[in-house]
């Protein structure tokens, strides 16, 4: 609390903005010696000098928002990505919700899209740091935000979804141990609040639950909409819709966000298995986010391909197929998973930068590339993969 106290005086943020993208040690260490110079005491100098360096990271998520928000290293870690953050307004407003509550709202990442779409936001943490963070952050929005300190069962909206109401709940139960830097997963049995206070909230209010993508599929109720989120390729979480904000005959979706587009697969159940075929002249890596909605099957059927293996993610083809669901390797050859044989095949080829992908094979890529002795211009990718009872090395080309 004390280096907030620190942080937040209109000296220490002037310093903030004054030293800009701090992106290395070095660069680091040359901010420190800097103000150290000028006098500064060295808690202000940690303070700055630390919130420098998490709004640069911030860029990743937030985009330019983040040179005028302030961090705590857990609050950035677990903040919903803006551009996806945005993507939940964008339902809340479909909805036809114009007040939302966001309970465990975090450094405000969920809450700025709220805002930013025009919804009337109560966003509450039960940390009193972070919930003084969410509130500069959202203050440019005036009396259209306002941040809480305090829990979320306590915040909670009582109302029923009789179909006409416009307020929403968003929730994001604490997966983590408590803390500011260092923090570590907790089960699903000590999320806080726990889920099953999430879901009796779910069931009288339109509600949004975040949760891990790795989420036990098992415990999903089954009258909410779950949707799997990918953004530029890594699956970020699951959100359990519920009430007016689940999409009709909706219980599965996959939605795939890539740069500023997004494209989505939805299903009311999880999809039957595709067929298995031999290994074509193509194969197909599902997105993680068609994968853990178990959509696999629908989108093999989309573009014409069967699976390798019916307990293995991967699809195949004789044709070409463009899908945003999924990325597409043209065959070179099939070898045998020995360092010898594919390094021959390797050197012959003159291929230098190789990406290596598994799945159903016992090999640590990392110890399986330095047995290859890569040279050469060229680039491909190794793909380590069980196929009935036998391994194979596939290699291919992106297309």
């Amino acid at each position: 609390m004390s280096e907030l106290r620190t942080l937040l005086t209109p000296e220490a943020l002037r310093a903030v903005d004054g030293l800009g993208e701090v992106a290395s040690t070095d660069a680091a260490a040359s901010a420190v010696l800097r103000l150290r110079a000028e006098g500064h005491s060295p808690e202000f100098v940690s303070a700055v000098v630390g919130q420098a360096r998490l709004r640069t990271k911030a860029a990743a998520k937030f985009g330019e928002f983040a040179q005028r928000m302030l961090f705590t290293r857990a609050g950035l870690e677990q903040a919903t990505r803006l551009g996806v953050a945005a993507r939940h307004a964008g339902r809340m407003r479909a909805a036809g919700v114009t007040r939302v509550s966001d309970l465990g709202c975090g450094i405000g990442g969920d809450a700025l899209a709220f805002a930013g779409a025009g919804l009337t936001v109560t966003a509450v943490d039960a940390d009193e740091v972070t919930a003084a963070l969410a509130a500069y952050n959202l203050a440019p929005f005036g009396s259209d935000a306002e941040v809480r300190h305090g829990l979320a069962q306590d915040h909670a909206p009582e109302g029923m979804d009789t179909g006409a109401g416009t307020e929403a709940v968003w929730l994001d139960p604490a997966r983590r141990t408590a803390g500011h830097s260092e923090t570590r997963r907790v089960s699903a049995d000590d999320y806080s609040p726990s889920l099953d206070w999430a879901f009796a909230l779910a069931g009288r209010v339109p509600t949004g639950i975040k949760l891990g993508p790795a989420h036990d599929r098992e415990a999903i109720p089954a009258d909410v909409e779950a949707q799997w989120v990918s953004a530029d390729g890594d699956v970020v979480e699951l959100v359990l819709w519920s009430g007016r904000l689940a999409r009709e005959d909706v219980r599965r979706a996959a939605l795939v966000i890539r740069g500023d587009r997004a494209f989505e697969l939805t299903a009311a159940a999880d999809a039957e298995d595709a067929d298995v075929r031999p290994l074509g002249a193509y194969v197909h890596e599902p997105d993680g986010a068609v994968i853990r909605a178990r959509l696999i099957g629908d989108l093999a059927r989309g573009i014409d391909a069967g699976m390798l293996d019916p307990h293995i993610a991967y699809l195949t083809s004789d044709a070409p197929a463009e899908s945003p669901f999924a990325s597409s390797f043209r065959v070179r050859e099939v070898l045998p998973v020995n360092p010898k044989t594919i390094a021959a095949s390797l050197k012959k080829a003159g291929i230098g930068r190789l990406e290596i992908k598994k799945r159903g094979v016992d090999v640590d890529p990392a110890a399986f590339r330095k047995k290859l002795n890569l040279r050469g211009s060229g680039e491909a990718t190794l793909i380590l993969v069980r196929i009935g009872d036998k391994r194979h090395a596939i290699l291919a080309d992106r297309v």
